[in-house]
């Protein structure tokens, strides 16, 4: 038994001071206060709080794990092309941004090419638990489910995607998409204009996709029938949307005023001035926020040239582009929780709970972005600036 201490929890709904947290075979037992109930004996203590572990003033927080439910990679591997050896370098590197579990997302490419990487990342997410129990001390971000981030997107907001490789939905192209994948397809964004989109969208969301809005030109009437086809969530609010027209309000006016769709930002401060932050996060509030990346191969790495997908990147002074257009990021999930705060005035609190708990929602992953009895220990030690201090994944020590 391993028991966890610090000055504070936050499951991340609620708030506990002088937590004591109980870790078992990998999962959360029980969580109280420590003066409501005494170490257990023989349990392995570590006990985070600031007098005992860091030797500094800052408070020691207990947090969920980060879910990132749009990431094209990191630490110079591209999800799309990356063989499956190459994806545990992804995983350590996520997780000492404070990552647990993530979504790979695809770009549009040609079909069979998407169809293949869909292959490896099933592979992936089915080694997963096996690979654990081959290295139970291995301590790494998990891949959950695949996004596909087309090719069921607009033409005139396709941002870089190819428009060569852009397609019409229909449910047949879906269907081998989802084959593909052996049915780990958790999330999907699509253009809910396009002629037949409608019939892919109920199809989706009847298998439990989370479908999401967004690369869309679509007028306020189109949105909304994307959503009573069964849409509930929004991709990167404002980037490759139709802009917000005050007598013609378009897709942004169902996302910002629709209170049962979750929607996400990229809070780089480069997608999104800071100010559109701060109205994304008033708009959507403390539930319905959800922070993401949107990274690149070339996240944590020097400026240079990387791939997202069948598409060249660069990277210089903190953006990632290609052909002068944004091409994904090279944000990590701590900054987007520190960019919230300091871009709307959010507690660390309300911040974690868009990075943890309102994404694991958006996407019907129950059993995570919380800390709870029954659920997987991914924890996240912060000192009380946001910083990270260690990442726990199933119980075990980054």
């Amino acid at each position: 038994m391993l028991v966890l201490c610090a000055d504070l929890l936050y499951t991340p709904l609620e708030e506990i001071n002088e937590p004591m947290l109980l870790v078992e075979d990998g999962r959360i037992s029980s969580i109280s206060s420590r003066s409501r109930q005494e170490i257990p004996r023989n349990a392995i203590v570590a006990d985070f709080s600031a007098h005992s572990c860091f030797g500094d003033t800052s408070r020691a927080i207990l947090i969920p794990g980060f879910l990132d439910v749009h990431i094209h990679g990191s630490a110079g591997v591209d999800v799309m092309r990356a063989p499956v050896g190459e994806l545990p370098n992804l995983n350590r590197f996520l997780a000492t941004r404070g990552v647990t579990g993530y979504f790979p997302t695809t770009v549009a490419a040609p079909l069979d090419e998407s169809c293949r990487a869909l292959e490896r990342l099933a592979d992936a997410i089915e080694a997963a638990p096996s690979s654990l129990r081959r290295n139970p001390d291995a301590a790494e971000a998990r891949p959950l489910g695949v996004h596909l981030e087309g090719p069921f997107l607009s033409h005139q907001r396709r941002g870089v995607h190819p428009p060569q490789y852009l397609i019409a939905p229909t449910v047949e192209t879906f269907e081998r998409l989802w084959l593909a994948a052996r049915g780990h397809v958790r999330m999907m964004t699509i253009a809910p204009e396009l002629c037949g989109a409608p019939e892919v969208i109920a199809e989706a969301a009847r298998r439990n996709v989370c479908v999401s809005i967004g690369h869309s030109d679509a007028k306020l009437e189109a949105a909304r029938a994307g959503v009573r086809a069964g849409a509930r969530h929004a991709t990167h609010t404002f980037n490759a949307m139709r802009p917000l027209d005050h007598r013609d309000p378009g897709i942004l006016g169902e996302v910002l005023t629709n209170g049962g769709l979750s929607a996400d930002i990229i809070a780089d401060g480069i997608h999104l001035a800071p100010e559109m932050v701060k109205l994304f996060l008033q708009a959507k509030g403390f539930e319905k926020s959800v922070l993401i990346t949107d990274a690149t191969a070339a996240a944590g790495m020097p400026e240079g040239k990387y791939q997202l997908g069948p598409i060249e990147v660069e990277v210089k002074d903190g953006k990632c582009t290609s052909n002068g257009n944004l091409a994904g990021s090279v944000l990590t999930m701590d900054r987007a929780v520190g960019n919230a705060r300091r871009f709307a005035g959010w507690s660390l609190q309300e911040a974690v709970r868009a990075a943890t708990v309102n994404a694991a929602n958006a996407v019907g992953l129950e059993q995570y972005g919380r800390l709870a009895p029954g659920v997987e220990a991914n924890i996240v030690v912060l000192a009380g600036n946001g910083e990270i201090r260690k990442t726990i994944v199933r119980g075990r020590v980054v």
